[in-house]
């Protein structure tokens, strides 16, 4: 009897919202948050020559974001639960302006971090923030094809995002990536400020600072230490890695502990002990490490490898992120129509293979085949990242949302720094191995030999999720 009344309550609250209009206003701020991420990840090559800096020392501008996103959306349930929707959606755009605007004024690579860091406050406020709203506006059987809409706009940036960065590179500067972003930006900031509605409750539990110190060393500690691993000679062996990755993982054991010992957590982490939501955050961790991976590796490969121009390499990748955006409400709603596994197994398996070929594309392979293989990565990539998450958050009940999307929005972002941070010194690795083994050893070569090793390292993540996606269940919602 309660939990029809408690139903009918929730119908109730749904029905109050003005879905659309806060739609609009989140994904206009999504769509120009992974914009600016992805486009940038196009003009790192231009960014070497220009800046002279190392792969390494560039890969920060993707890290250091990754970095920033990994201490800050572990408090984002926290924030979820003391500040209303309006009040964090303005504060997130707000940041994402200012950062946007430092980056487009950037005269050095200092001053670009910096940039990535500002902006990177704004995505972490936005993206739980984003995730929980929809939990809360959507019924359970409306959340697959709202998800999917949410992916539609969220990965058309990343298909558009090269080839628009590339042209600019072309024809302006770097910057004008940022300065394309500002009005955007600025008209989100008119829309979340007119529209958004106020969608979360507002607890304001205690604040544990000792969590927040704890968490921020964990989370922090692992990200640095991966990103640190990718750079210079020294590599997993010097003393920075093991002291930040050893620093990580005690203030992430004594983190653990301390949630679980709390009447009101920081993060629930009892959010763990319903085992599809476990599987769906392993899935998105396993799936980000791919993406990330690849992401940072093919526009380096086709640029100076292929010897492409940045537009060129945004053209080639353009196919498979407009098939992935395309494909998203597609799986959102074939996932409320049959549930997850008839898409995760799949989708791991294509994943996989697509990236065993990739493991052996040499700079004479064709173009063509180039773009049909990312464009079925793409896909496998569809069919598994949102079935994934909204089937595990699907499984928690109302209470653990906040605890939900932080913890799945946290680990995605460390996933993608341990993706990245891996791929990277795989490649460097293979590139030093051949440059000391072979008998006329020669650039092109060695950069080759270290970018397929960085897809075979893909491919072995990807089957490892294949086999997690083997235990996947449709969690049916009451």
């Amino acid at each position: 009897m309660e939990a029809t009344i408690h139903q009918k309550n929730e119908q109730h609250e749904q029905k109050k919202f003005k879905v659309i209009p806060i739609m609009i206003a989140l994904l206009i701020s999504g769509f120009i948050g992974m914009f600016s991420e992805t486009a940038l990840n196009v003009a790192l090559s231009d960014l070497m020559t220009l800046l002279h800096i190392e792969p390494a020392t560039v890969q920060w501008l993707t890290t250091g974001y990754l970095l920033t996103l990994g201490i800050l959306v572990p408090v984002s349930g926290l924030l979820l639960q003391w500040f209303t929707t309006r009040q964090l959606f303005v504060t997130a755009i707000i940041f994402s302006i200012l950062g946007t605007l430092i980056a487009a004024l950037a005269p050095n690579f200092e001053m670009l971090m910096l940039a990535r860091v500002v902006q990177a406050i704004g995505t972490g406020i936005m993206l739980p923030l984003m995730f929980n709203t929809i939990l809360v506006i959507f019924p359970p059987e409306k959340r697959g094809a709202a998800m999917g809409i949410i992916g539609l706009v969220i990965m058309f940036a990343p298909a558009i995002g090269p080839t628009i960065a590339g042209l600019l590179i072309e024809h302006l500067s770097w910057h004008w990536i940022f300065w394309l972003s500002l009005p955007f930006l600025v008209l989100s900031l008119v829309c979340g400020i007119f529209f958004m509605q106020n969608v979360s409750k507002i607890t304001k539990p205690k604040i544990d600072f000792l969590s927040i110190l704890l968490s921020s060393l964990g989370f922090g500690g692992i990200v640095y230490g991966f990103s640190s691993a990718g750079e210079g000679s020294g590599g997993w062996s010097s003393t920075k890695v093991i002291v930040a990755l050893a620093v990580g993982v005690v203030a992430l054991v004594l983190f653990a502990l301390r949630q679980l010992r709390m009447k009101q957590p920081m993060i629930n982490l009892r959010a763990f002990k319903y085992p599809m939501f476990t599987l769906g955050v392993l899935m998105v961790f396993i799936s980000m490490m791919i993406i990330l991976s690849s992401m940072l590796v093919l526009p380096m490969f086709l640029q100076r490898g292929f010897g492409k121009t940045a537009f060129y390499a945004g053209l080639i990748m353009l196919p498979g992120g407009i098939i992935n955006g395309i494909m998203s409400p597609i799986m959102g709603r074939l996932f409320d129509k049959y549930g997850p596994r008839w898409l995760v197994f799949p989708g791991f398996l294509v994943a996989a293979v697509m990236l065993w070929f990739f493991a052996s594309v040499t700079p004479t392979s064709a173009i063509f085949l180039v773009i049909v293989l990312h464009t079925c990565l793409m896909i496998g990539i569809s069919m598994i990242m949102m079935p994934a998450q909204t089937n595990g958050l699907n499984q928690l009940p109302q209470q653990y949302y906040p605890d939900g999307t932080a913890i799945m929005n946290t680990l995605q972002q460390v996933a993608g720094a341990i993706g990245t941070a891996v791929a990277v010194s795989i490649m460097t690795a293979g590139q030093t191995r051949y440059m000391s083994h072979a008998a006329n050893p020669n650039m092109l070569d060695a950069l080759t030999t270290g970018v397929q090793d960085a897809f075979m390292f893909g491919m072995i993540v990807a089957l490892i999720g294949f086999v997690s996606a083997l235990f996947i269940k449709r969690v049916h919602v009451k």
